[in-house]
């Protein structure tokens, strides 16, 4: 990296090898998604109440942290930030968002549906540049279990 007052190049070599940190922060992400699933099948009815609960508010807050991920991401992008990285980032944003206003059933449509689109769509950003390789390869098998999870979870509301 060269430093020189009002600019400043940075050259990055990425692999699409998921890092060690990559595994465990990006699948240590997605845990509660299932062991929520598993409080809300098997344990009392409120149990499955705060588990609901927890996958709303935890679900919400993971799609809004990623929002910033994605802005965050766009400002180191080449050639400046991207129409479709603001975009996704106020899509994330929203979507957490939507969650935490709304009911259950549409609270839990929204997360399934912000989830989806990153399974769908990170892959994509990945290979155009927009986030990191590695997303190609990380992000389906990651969001297919958050997905998994909602989608089961609005079979059985």
């Amino acid at each position: 990296m060269q430093n020189g007052g009002e600019r400043r190049t940075i050259t990055v070599v990425e692999e699409a090898r998921v890092p060690a940190d990559g595994l465990v922060l990006g699948f240590g992400a997605v845990l509660p998604f299932p062991v929520a699933l598993a409080v809300l099948w098997f344990a009392d009815a409120a149990a499955g109440a705060v588990a609901l609960a927890a996958i709303e508010i935890y679900g919400a807050a993971i799609l809004i942290f990623l929002g910033g991920v994605r802005r965050g991401l766009s400002f180191r992008t080449e050639g400046g930030p991207r129409a479709g990285q603001i975009g996704m980032a106020l899509w994330l944003f929203a979507a957490g968002l939507g969650a935490l206003a709304l009911a259950t059933v549409p609270a839990l449509g929204f997360l399934l549906a912000g989830y989806a689109s990153l399974f769908i769509l990170d892959p994509l950003a990945a290979r155009r540049g927009e986030a990191p390789l590695y997303f190609a390869r990380l992000r389906p098998w990651q969001m297919a279990i958050p997905v998994a999870v909602l989608a089961l979870v609005l079979l059985g509301v």
